[in-house]
């Protein structure tokens, strides 16, 4: 009877290590938070069984096993996320520490928010610092990220991204986004 008892034990233990690799598997679009909750959930309900050998410590096991594959899951997906916002030297030339002023847009977009003049300075970080004037006189900052690809400068913020074909002739950049292109100059050496 004990040798009965102990390969439904194995049997069991066996489909649910299979239904959980089918959960994790069926993941693969999803952060390693919720991933990590599901595996430690999983993992935790089994060590509750075999610790406990009744229902409570499974759930108990499961409980503590979701949280902690959800934190460690978190944290992995944060060092994902700044690795992938991190900008290297290459993403930044050859506009890293330069400073230019728009000087001509064609066609004229018709913003929302126009502005007067707008002077962008291009920092070794990725980061690029605008100072706007506005037909009454104000001045506005804004900061948004940027970085290069090949010839295309990609400037973007949390609400939108601008993909331009960039070349630059001496002290002059020429930038065209397909809907409109701008000459820049650059105002230091």
């Amino acid at each position: 009877m004990k040798m009965i008892a102990h390969r439904h034990v194995s049997i069991s233990l066996l489909t649910f290590f299979a239904l959980i690799a089918s959960l994790i598997a069926g993941c693969a679009g999803m952060d390693k938070a919720t991933t990590g909750a599901a595996a430690g959930a999983g993992i935790g309900a089994l060590a509750g069984q075999l610790i406990g050998h009744n229902t409570a410590g499974t759930l108990i096991g499961a409980g503590v096993g979701a949280g902690l594959g959800y934190i460690i899951g978190n944290e992995m997906d944060k060092s994902e996320t700044s690795k992938r916002q991190t900008i290297t030297a290459d993403e930044t030339k050859p506009l890293a520490d330069t400073t230019w002023q728009i000087v001509k847009v064609t066609p004229k977009p018709k913003h929302k928010d126009p502005y007067t003049s707008r002077v962008s300075h291009f920092q070794p970080n990725g980061t690029v610092i605008s100072t706007l004037m506005k037909p009454d006189g104000k001045v506005e900052t804004t900061r948004e990220r940027y970085r290069i690809v090949g010839a295309t400068l990609i400037i973007n913020h949390d609400n939108y991204v601008v993909n331009a074909r960039f070349q630059i002739n001496g002290n002059q950049m020429i930038l065209d986004t397909g809907e409109y292109s701008m000459v820049l100059q650059r105002l230091d050496s």
